[in-house]
């Protein structure tokens, strides 16, 4: 592992990814974006690969876009920042092999579309959601969300903003399941040899036949997602509706 904002470690025919912006939330900058993307890309060609884990350092699994510097955004930036989101998410989505997100602490924004846009998804210990996007007109990760929880569920989620614990993120199906933090290793040992039990090239060939099944919407689906991520983030004013909604939070 490297002191980067990403970590990478393979072990087998599993690929650690841990997100290492700690004292920022790991919160998602334009460099770990590109950093997770690249690193997606080349496992997606790696046919040996059967899982890749995503975690988080520090207190946080991630607490969403990273908009620390948001007076040194323009508009355009931002669009182009929030389109490479939307295709990492469409990356992660579409992975040929098993997909796994950790999520501890603050899980918020791009970072709980993130864990969203996963396969098995794991609370560990404890952990909290939210998707404020809506709340300054961004439209991310909206049909993915609504194809996992239900449109019911998405709509209150999105349109609130509000924060969802870990027991309504299990009973909503968010996540997948809710697990010690002693007990990590060892699940994921369990869920490693599931998934390397059958050779990787015919593992690949079932999991693209389940994820078929599980997200019909396919290409076609991820450039609706993307045209109305798009058109959303394109409308004259989103840095000012930003620092808008971020001056509202901060009085709450």
């Amino acid at each position: 592992m490297s002191a980067s904002e990403l970590l990478s470690r393979r072990d087998g025919p599993v690929l650690h990814l841990q997100l290492n912006r700690p004292d920022k939330g790991n919160a998602l900058s334009a460099a770990l974006v590109a950093a997770l993307a690249e690193a997606v890309e080349a496992a997606a060609q790696d046919e040996s690969l059967c899982l890749l884990v995503l975690s988080g350092a520090g207190r946080h699994f991630c607490t969403g876009f990273d908009l620390s510097r948001l007076d040194q955004e323009t508009d355009d930036s931002l669009l182009a920042r929030f389109t490479r989101v939307e295709l990492l998410l469409q990356a992660v989505h579409a992975a040929p092999f098993t997909t796994l997100a950790l999520a501890h602490g603050r899980t918020m924004g791009a970072g709980a579309d993130l864990f969203a846009a996963c396969d098995e998804r794991w609370i560990v210990d404890d952990a909290s959601f939210a998707f404020p996007g809506a709340g300054f007109g961004l439209v991310l990760g909206t049909a993915r969300l609504a194809g996992l929880v239900g449109a019911t569920r998405a709509a209150d989620w999105i349109e609130s903003g509000r924060p969802i614990d870990a027991d309504e993120a299990l009973a909503g199906r968010l996540a997948t399941r809710r697990i010690d933090a002693q007990a990590v290793d060892g699940e994921c040992e369990r869920l490693r040899a599931r998934v390397s039990r059958l050779n990787p090239l015919t593992q690949r060939a079932i999991h693209t036949a389940i994820a078929a099944g599980r997200h019909p919407r396919g290409a076609a689906g991820d450039a609706d997602d993307l045209a109305r991520l798009v058109r959303s983030a394109a409308r004259p004013g989103l840095r000012e509706r930003i620092a808008a909604y971020r001056a509202a939070q901060s009085k709450n």
